[in-house]
């Protein structure tokens, strides 16, 4: 849980995707609320919520042009994998991993985008 910002000199992005410069993880009644703000390839401001569980299930997802929901599934206490759908269609899929300080985490995504090339990006981001 808390606010994580976008470490880019740690991260390796590919070129022309958008970033999620910050991440606010929230408890809230059993639930978990995941916002994200960023920018597009354009630097355009972007925000997007998802408000679900850790179950693996799908939830849906609002202000995110590239996925209509998300499920997160926990693996251990520093680990989480996720699978982003458009339509039904997994368009990205990812693990995040919490350093054992709990200082930082890596979030390792890949995915096709909408022109079918693939993609990997490795994101590290610091606990504010």
């Amino acid at each position: 849980m808390g606010t994580w910002k976008l470490n880019e000199a740690k991260s390796k992005l590919t070129p022309g995707r958008s970033k999620n410069k910050t991440v606010v993880y929230q408890s809230s009644l059993f639930q978990v609320k995941i916002t994200v703000d960023g920018v597009d390839p354009k630097g355009k401001p972007t925000h997007s919520e998802w408000i679900g569980r850790f179950d693996g299930k799908d939830y849906r997802v609002t202000g995110d042009p590239n996925s209509d929901t998300r499920s997160y599934m926990k693996i251990d206490d520093r680990t989480m994998e996720f699978v982003a759908k458009q339509n039904g269609k997994v368009v990205v899929t990812g693990r995040i991993v919490v350093s054992p300080d709990g200082k930082s985490r890596t979030v390792t995504t890949t995915g096709t985008t909408s022109k079918g090339k693939k993609f990997k990006n490795i994101a590290v981001y610091d606990k504010v």
